[in-house]
């Protein structure tokens, strides 16, 4: 068996995983694929937020505005897929931000020791270079030739 052509199939492919890609290299087809994995990913991840959110089981009782924001995100991801728009792609891009001030104003899980806490913010603070990504990869989305993805 050939593993290194079957792990660029399934894992690893330069149309439907291009995130080494320079943004001005990107195809309409590879931009279309990335903005839909990054729409469906903020989608699910912020719809369990929201319901989790909505059932008060948060650790420190409930914050007013978790379940409104996150349902906001929700919407301007299905928008982020639908249209490919730059600002639903702004908005989604401050969901790591809006869990660093989540973390800074009510603080992390009792729980969780101190490499957890230093992992959930390296992870965050990787999730927002990557944001960077996302809103230059929409904005770029109009101009964008190659590839035959449709709008």
């Amino acid at each position: 068996m050939d593993w290194e052509s079957l792990f660029r199939r399934y894992v690893w492919s330069d149309t439907r995983t291009p995130y080494l890609v320079p943004v001005a290299r990107l195809t309409r087809q590879q931009a279309g694929y990335e903005l839909f994995f990054y729409a469906l990913f903020t989608g699910v991840l912020f719809a369990m937020v929201a319901l989790v959110a909505l059932s008060g089981n948060l650790p420190h009782g409930g914050a007013d505005g978790v379940p409104l924001y996150a349902f906001s995100v929700v919407c301007s991801s299905i928008l982020l897929g639908a249209t490919r728009h730059s600002w639903a792609a702004i908005w989604c891009s401050s969901a790591p931000l809006a869990a660093l001030a989540y973390f800074g104003l009510y603080g992390f899980h009792p729980n969780l020791g101190l490499p957890d806490k230093v992992l959930l913010v390296v992870l965050m603070l990787l999730w927002l270079v990557y944001a960077r990504r996302l809103v230059a990869v929409a904005h770029a989305w109009p101009g964008l030739g190659g590839g035959a993805a449709s709008d």
